[in-house]
């Protein structure tokens, strides 16, 4: 489909009092967790309520939501944050992070020595 462009000795059709400048609504991150909590919670009460079926997709969103926090520690981890840090905000110590949360590849993998002739680790 083609438009009609507008040439370029014409002015916008747009009146500028009529449309003013909007300014962006931040949101901060306790806000939109708080929003995100409520939903969950909403969305747990329909399940409750008798539907079944979405009880597969209840348990999915958990996978997301692991996921999701895997990600934003991955990224924390890269700005410079240490696993101390990380635990201290989760309550749990820096070593139960660093082996939930941490790299999960044996170390083996990297260096091609060190593998047996089937490919596992020695």
């Amino acid at each position: 489909m083609t438009y009609a462009t507008r040439p370029a000795d014409r002015p916008p059709g747009v009146k500028k009092p009529l449309t003013p400048k909007r300014r962006y609504r931040v949101v901060e991150n306790d806000e939109y967790a708080a929003f995100l909590r409520r939903v969950i919670r909403a969305y747990s009460r329909r399940v409750a309520d008798g539907d079944i079926e979405a009880i597969t997709t209840l348990a999915a969103l958990a996978d997301h939501l692991e996921d999701a926090t895997r990600q934003a520690i991955t990224g924390l981890r890269a700005v410079g944050y240490s696993w101390a840090d990380i635990a201290l905000r989760l309550g749990i110590t820096r070593q139960g992070a660093q082996q939930r949360w941490g790299d999960t590849t044996p170390a083996c993998v990297t260096d091609d020595s060190s593998t047996r002739a089937d490919g596992g680790c020695p």
